[in-house]
Formats: C-alpha cells, structure tokens, sequence
C-alpha cells in the first residue's frame, strides 16, 4: 500500500529589511542626496518608517524622503541641525508676503498669504506664538495691507503696535463688532467684483485704482471667543462671534481679508465653532504644546507624522515649530528672533501707512445688513448641527 502524503504550501509574506541600493550621492549644502532603487515588493512607506534608523546608521542629524516615482525614492540627510540658530533678515518678500524663518532643509520659510490665506498657529506660554507675530508685524509693516487686531489678553500683545493697526478689539464684545464690520466690508467687496464681473479682487480685470486694500487680521487667544462662564447669558454673543468669524475664514480670500489665529490651547471641546473653523484653516504652525488635544486639533487632520515630530519639540529651542504649508507636506521650522521693541519701531516708522478704519469701512454695510441671496453659494451650517 502506498501512502501519499499531500503537503500544502502556504505561501506568507515576511517583513525583512533589506539594504537599500544606493544610487549617486550628491552634496548639497547641509549634508547629501541620494537616490535609492527600490526592491521588489517595497514602496516609499517601507523607507518612511526606518528614517531614524537611517539617520543612525549613516551618522548623521536627520533623514528624510523629500520625492518618489515608480521603483525610486529621493532621501536628503542633514549634517547637523540648521535650526540651532537662526540670523536670516526679516524680509517682505513681496505683497502679503513675508519670510519669517528657515526650515530643516536650509531654506527660508515665508508665510504667504496670498498662496495660503488663512493660518492657524497653536502653542504654549514662551514657546514662540508672540515671536511670530513679531516678525509678521515687521514684514507686513511697510507693505500697502491694513492690519486688524484681536487681542482678548487686554491688548496687551498688540497695543505696542497700535500705530500700525486700523482696529483693535481687545474685548469679545468689541470683536463681534469688529467682526460685523468686516462682514460689511466683504459685502461691498462682493457689490465690487460683481459690477466689474470678477471673481476676486486680485482678478487682472478689476482696474488697479478700483482695487481694494487688503486686510490681515491677527487673533490672539481665540479660545477667549468660544469660553462661556455664564452659557444663558454670553450664549447668544459667543454664537455670533463663532459664526461671524467663521464666515469670513469661508469668504475672505476671494476678498482680500486673511486670518492668522493664535492660541494656547485650542480643541473641539471649545465647541463646534472651533472644529468648522479649523477646517478653514489651511496653514498649520504648531509650536510646543502642553497637551496632546491642541496638537491634534492643529496637526492631527493633516498628517499623523507631523503630530509626532510636534511632540518631540524640546523648549530649549523657543520659535521651533511643525509647519505645513502651501506644499501640504510638514517641515520643521525656527522662526527668526524679533524683539518687542523691535515690532514696535517698525509699527511706529511705518504708521503713516496705516489706513483708517472709517475709510476700509466707507460704503460697507453691517453683518446684519447683509443679504442671505448675496451669499446663497456660500452657505454656512448651524453651529448647533456640526459635530464636535
């Protein structure tokens, strides 16, 4: 009798790191770059996970995977740390436009408004929110833009630079009517492009005299908009505010008016006004944070290895932040030194540039003068129905 004995093969798949096959290595000014033929079966993510392991073995500061195509990967390894300091000029590089620090790859970064019109920038106590806004006052300073304030620790981060400034709110009642003016501005902004059929004020048809000035509205502390100690009586205020400032992050970039939102903590247990708002916000800074919701709230939703490096961010490098950009890829980033009294010579030299409020504000009807069939294709939801 013969015994047949049927053996089946299953057949698995094994994880077993592999050395990679260089190409040329090439230098650049911070280290070197290399091009890397992939194995069969591997795929980019396979070279993103063991960036550190790489970095150790090849003895260097950092690794990171900056292009792939088919079958190839592009790696760049940094020496050492460019962001240990940092002594790059404050530049405005063009309208709306200012470099505020470099990058770990070498490069300036510059906060573009005009590419990415609104910015969300989160962060603990000295961990460089206040530097920021700094360098922004001095690049924006000298250029033909009107600055708007709100400032809900009393005004004192922004009263130096008041010079400069068109308005400042330094009350949440104050902002809600600060907010309602601006909605007024859009609404004549809208009457504008519409009698010279254009979709935005920056459109080459719109007659340069015609062209309206642009606006930067910096927010410091927006959590002090949502908080309620008496939710009866401050329910209806904090309704208003949440849905006024959520409607110009939605409309401002087609008619010139552009966030820059600050904050220590900021998460969706601030409300639903804090989650819709976020979504608006295309531009990301997180600087160091003291708990893990703000980073979420800042990072989570873009890439989850940008929450990590946030978390790795030491508070011996005050002004180092994760940033993400008009690329959509993060980076992290220093940005440059700029004093107190420094932003506030700039305000003082450039004042005579600061446009009244009266004047931005001539023609513009209020938040409620605005008619709901003017701003049909822009439907905002009921705070109450979006999710926290």
């Amino acid at each position: 009798m013969t015994l047949i004995l049927k053996q089946k093969r299953r057949i698995r798949r094994v994880e077993v790191e592999r050395a990679p096959r260089l190409g040329l290595i090439r230098p650049t000014k911070l280290g070197f770059r290399v091009s890397v033929r992939l194995h069969d079966g591997q795929t980019p993510e396979d070279y993103a996970r063991v960036l550190d392991k790489l970095a150790h073995a090849w003895k260097v500061h950092s690794v990171r995977l900056v292009s792939w195509r088919p079958g190839k990967v592009t790696l760049v390894a940094t020496l050492s740390d460019p962001l240990d300091r940092v002594s790059i000029p404050v530049l405005s590089d063009g309208l709306l436009r200012v470099r505020v620090g470099l990058l770990d790859t070498g490069t300036p970064f510059a906060i573009d408004f005009r590419a990415v019109p609104h910015w969300l920038n989160v962060g603990a106590t000295q961990s460089g929110k206040s530097n920021l806004a700094n360098v922004l006052i001095v690049g924006l300073a000298p250029q033909p833009v009107a600055l708007v304030g709100f400032d809900l620790k009393g005004g004192v981060e922004f009263t130096p630079y008041q010079a400069r400034m068109s308005a400042l709110a330094t009350e949440r009642a104050e902002c809600a009517e600060l907010l309602a003016d601006l909605i007024g501005i859009i609404k004549s902004r809208m009457a504008l492009c519409r009698a010279h059929r254009v979709k935005n004020i920056w459109h080459p048809r719109l007659p340069e005299s015609a062209r309206p000035m642009p606006i930067v509205v910096l927010v410091d502390e927006v959590a002090e908009l949502f908080l309620m100690a008496d939710p009866k009586s401050e329910k209806e205020e904090v309704a208003a505010v949440a849905t006024r400032l959520l409607r110009i992050a939605q409309l401002g970039r087609a008619f010139g008016i552009y966030l820059k939102i600050c904050g220590q903590r900021v998460g969706s247990d601030l409300g639903p006004g804090v989650t819709a708002l976020r979504a608006q916000l295309t531009g990301r800074i997180c600087h160091m944070v003291n708990d893990d919701e703000t980073a979420k709230m800042a990072l989570g939703d873009m890439d989850a290895g940008a929450l990590v490096a946030a978390r790795q961010i030491s508070p011996a490098m005050p002004g180092t932040a994760i940033v993400i950009g008009s690329e959509g890829r993060w980076h992290r980033m220093r940005s440059v030194h700029v004093t107190e009294e420094q932003a506030e010579a700039a305000a003082a030299e450039y004042a005579h540039l600061t446009p009244s409020w009266a004047d931005l504000t001539r023609g513009a009807g209020s938040a409620g003068d605005v008619d709901d069939s003017e701003m049909d294709e822009f439907t905002i939801p009921d705070l109450e129905d979006l999710p926290v």
